[in-house]
């Protein structure tokens, strides 16, 4: 029983785990993705804020057992990101399980936008006021966020975060 387990575990942890920085935290992280939260809601409510504001969402999907969540969830919870967050996005932190092992969890918002898959956390969605997505080309390449660097990271928010 262990062995059955254990494949579908390590094929999770690899969908989410990076070989840069070879053990060590070079990011800080933080435990953003809240299982108790009413997603739906919280999405709703940040769209209702994002058309009154005429600003973005940002849903951050990912989970705290996550390195590459954990990672990203950290930058954004810097102040160099937050000021740039606070101005331009409404965000959202969602927490989707382990979607790689069939054990997802709110991934009707991810669809809700037209991400119809999710092969790895994170993933980071930005949604324009209007309910369309920005960034479907790249909402899913976010599972290597820990070994991106903040320059890099920071980059491409502000880019999505001007596109019309």
């Amino acid at each position: 029983m262990i062995r059955l387990l254990a494949l579908p575990v390590a094929l999770a942890l690899g969908a989410c785990a990076t070989t840069s920085g070879q053990g060590r935290a070079d990011h800080p992280e933080a435990r953003a993705y809240d299982a108790t939260i009413d997603a739906t809601a919280a999405v709703d409510a940040a769209l209702a804020r994002a058309q009154a504001r005429n600003t973005r969402v940002l849903l951050v999907f990912g989970a705290n057992w996550c390195h590459d969540s954990r990672a990203l969830a950290g930058w954004l919870s810097t102040p160099r990101f937050a000021a740039l967050l606070d101005e331009r996005f409404e965000t959202v932190f969602i927490n989707v399980g382990m979607p790689q092992t069939a054990d997802g969890h709110n991934l009707h918002l991810a669809r809700r936008f037209g991400l119809e898959s999710m092969p790895g956390t994170p993933a980071l969605l930005v949604v324009r006021p209007d309910g369309t997505a920005a960034n479907l080309d790249t909402a899913a390449s976010w599972r290597n966020a820990a070994s991106r660097s903040e320059d890099a990271i920071f980059a491409e928010l502000a880019t999505l975060a001007g596109q019309k």
